[in-house]
């Protein structure tokens, strides 16, 4: 799916989230909801913020963190890859987008 596609796809699955915005960044886009920064798009690939307790849920269904290269060193972001299942089935893809905005608005950085 190209990403203008993919972003599209992305945002009418999230459209029951009041005031959700997408922004560009470094190559990639930044999802927030009411002003907290929860969600990654890049390359066809959606990642939600995650904390110690929501990061089991990706983990245990083999996802991987957003990472990305920074002066030659691979750097990972609390960000974790949503799995295609979720993000197929919208209600439960907004049920995840919420923990990952509550682990937002609870982070001392996003």
């Amino acid at each position: 799916m190209a990403d203008d596609s993919f972003k599209a796809f992305v945002l009418d699955q999230l459209g029951a989230l009041p005031e959700l915005r997408i922004k560009a960044m470094f190559g990639a886009y930044g999802l927030y909801q009411a002003g907290r920064f929860f969600g990654i798009l890049d390359e066809g690939r959606l990642f939600f913020k995650v904390n110690a307790q929501s990061r089991a849920a990706y983990e245990t269904r083999g996802m991987k963190p957003f990472t990305f290269e920074m002066r030659g060193r691979v750097m990972t972001m609390n960000y974790y890859e949503v799995p295609p299942d979720v993000l197929d089935n919208s209600a439960e893809l907004v049920a995840w987008a919420h923990r990952a905005i509550q682990v937002a608005a609870t982070s001392k950085q996003s």
